[in-house]
């Protein structure tokens, strides 16, 4: 793909390098980012969405853009000779798409088609026990690295009940002989003291971090080396454009920060088979239902 003139939408590009979306889905959300610079070059979006990522994924430009591109005005080629509004199946994967990435911007999803799909009706304990053979079954597979990291970062959470920052923070020094435990440093909310907990892990938890840290050591040797347990798996920025509309370049394997780790669970839960049912929009809900269920269980 050819670099855009447009600094918005290098940027997108650089967010699709960091996404880890499988084939299928990195095909349509290519056709969104062609359908948005085509959209752009016709002059149909705000000025502002030509220079700045938030702009060109905010309502305003989004709104006009899936209207032009519903009509078939953006195709990048001719049906029949002619360009005809896109198929139904069509705008609704552009619909899931403009939410994947607002959500891995950091910002609500727009839900411009069907909506959520919601939870279905069953204990938070049933929820939490579906997710855990979910991942059982990711682990009896091959896995993108992508999904490797986020399979053994959802384990863990559903032994400790850790905060995304308690998560982030962790350390391969934290971890027991063979993975049996894990010890995590409880940062209440509003403050106070930290306490250091050691945490059995299950055999879930264990094999997914044995997947894991087959993969995080090849990074994290092109990377020069962190203790960090969660590291980056691609190039990645700052996010912030320079007056050229370049940003700063980091390798992979370096540390992932608390946002990246969120990031990658706003992410996962739109990519992966069976997780957005399972999981709820932010990290800390499912933190809050694994906690509910360990104080019901210890009961």
């Amino acid at each position: 793909m050819q670099t855009s003139t447009f600094p918005s939408v290098r940027a997108l590009d650089q967010l699709l390098d960091g996404l880890g979306a499988g084939a299928a889905r990195r095909r349509q959300l290519d056709m969104v980012r062609g359908e948005l610079e085509r959209a752009l070059n016709r002059g149909a979006l705000p000025v502002g969405a030509r220079r700045s990522l938030q702009r060109l994924l905010e309502e305003e430009a989004l709104r006009p853009y899936v209207r032009l591109a519903e009509s078939g005005a953006l195709r990048h080629r001719r049906v029949a000779g002619a360009f005809p509004p896109t198929s139904k199946a069509t705008n609704e994967i552009r619909r899931k798409c403009i939410d994947l990435l607002r959500e891995a911007l950091g910002v609500p999803a727009l839900r411009l088609g069907g909506g959520e799909i919601p939870l279905q009706p069953a204990p938070e304990a049933a929820t939490l026990s579906a997710l855990t053979r979910q991942l059982d079954q990711y682990l009896a597979g091959a896995m993108s690295p992508a999904q490797t990291r986020l399979t053994a970062v959802l384990a863990l959470e559903l032994d400790t009940a850790a905060r995304s920052g308690e998560l982030a923070d962790l350390r391969t020094t934290h971890l027991g002989q063979d993975n049996t435990a894990v010890y995590v440093e409880r940062r209440p909310q509003g403050g106070g003291a930290i306490e250091g907990e050691w945490v059995e892990t299950s055999a879930l938890a264990r094999a997914a971090l044995e997947r894991w840290l087959d993969v995080r050591e090849d990074l994290v040797q092109r990377a020069h080396g962190t203790s960090r347990l969660w590291v980056s798996l691609w190039m990645n920025h700052d996010g912030v454009l320079d007056d050229q509309g370049y940003t700063v370049i980091r390798p992979p394997g370096m540390p992932l920060e608390e946002n990246g780790l969120v990031t990658s669970y706003r992410v996962g839960r739109l990519s992966y088979d069976g997780l957005r049912q399972l999981l709820p929009l932010k990290m800390e809900q499912l933190r809050r239902a694994v906690e509910a269920e360990r104080q019901r269980t210890a009961a």
